[in-house]
């Protein structure tokens, strides 16, 4: 029988009171965002808020347990905006919606920081099991920087992978990767680029000892984009069904899956709080579609982030991936 896991791809929104908080400790100026060398007062600020996520979390009884990511100011840009050989220039639109990032703008080589690690590490000190790392895909994030060192797509891409292999490296042990790779979607690799988005997506699911998901959202992958992606060493792939559910299934009827997938079955984005019910209507019907596929594990979570949301709808909707009765869901 199919394992039904719930989850979330991270990157949640801030208690009221922590912006709050924040802002009168940080200011509320590009300068003023987040860059890896934070004081004391703005730390526990953020610990704090860490165990707010974990907490709910917890209450909701999810399968896997995220840090929540609530220093990533510049979303999934933020491994490299931290670096100290990344320079942060101007404020630019994160993909087509209403939020922005500061560019990040690579002018040296890139090595691993720790940044990402330390997070997660004083996260699991909360978690007993099921926790859950979350990077940005090597393709997304070299699509979102800007490369002033390297001075080739290739090389670049290439050193964006080796740099989140490093940072995965030294992640402490956790079940779960999923590697965040909207570009994917917004942003379609060309011919060639295609492959190396694939190899790239190795590089980093090959520096860790766990189940890796490479996770596009926004819409589905074009055909060829997503068989290049099915010859990638991850364990499993993910689909937003809410975004555009009949190109998602299409690809998986007509390419396959690998053994486990990952359903954005819960708009990350809109108020609207999905019930239980119509999340497990969600995932069978996905199974129903695709009955050539055998799944062993399938990720029940958001499409996308849930930055976006208010706090008391993004709790409701952990607390309604959490009560998903697993058991019924005929996968």
């Amino acid at each position: 029988m199919t394992e039904i896991v719930s989850t979330t791809p991270g990157l949640y929104p801030l208690p009221d009171w922590a912006k709050e908080d924040l802002k009168t400790l940080k200011g509320n100026q590009k300068e003023d965002l987040i860059s890896g060398d934070e004081g004391p007062e703005i730390q526990s600020a953020y610990e704090e808020v860490r165990t707010e996520f974990i907490d709910a979390q917890k209450a909701a009884s999810l399968d896997r347990i995220v840090e929540g990511q609530g220093r990533w100011d510049d979303m999934i840009a933020h491994p490299l905006v931290v670096h100290d050989d990344v320079e942060t220039r101007g404020i630019v639109r994160y993909y087509d919606n209403n939020n922005f990032y500061r560019e990040p703008v690579v002018n040296d080589e890139l090595s691993a920081t720790g940044d990402v690690a330390a997070e997660l590490s004083a996260g699991a000190e909360q978690v007993d099991d099921g926790l859950q790392a979350v990077l940005p895909g090597p393709y997304s994030l070299a699509d979102l920087a800007t490369d002033e060192y390297y001075d080739d797509s290739e090389e670049f891409l290439a050193a964006i992978a080796d740099f989140l292999a490093e940072e995965a490296d030294q992640l402490p042990a956790v079940e779960t990767l999923f590697l965040l790779e909207p570009s994917l979607v917004e942003n379609a690799p060309e011919e060639g680029e295609d492959e190396r988005a694939s190899e790239a997506l190795d590089t980093v699911a090959n520096a860790i000892d766990a189940d890796v998901v490479a996770y596009p959202y926004w819409g589905a992958l074009e055909e060829k984009v997503y068989a290049h992606v099915m010859d990638a060493d991850i364990d499993a792939l993910g689909f937003d069904l809410v975004s555009n559910h009949d190109e998602n299934v299409y690809n998986a009827q007509e390419y396959g899956t690998p053994d486990d997938v990952a359903l954005g079955v819960v708009d990350g984005q809109n108020t609207l709080v999905e019930s239980p019910e119509t999340i497990t209507e969600r995932v069978e019907w996905f199974s129903e579609q695709t009955q050539q596929n055998d799944y062993e594990r399938i990720y029940a979570t958001t499409n996308t982030e849930t930055f976006y949301l208010p706090v008391n709808r993004f709790e409701e909707k952990l607390e309604a991936l959490g009560a998903v009765q697993k058991a019924e869901v005929k996968a």
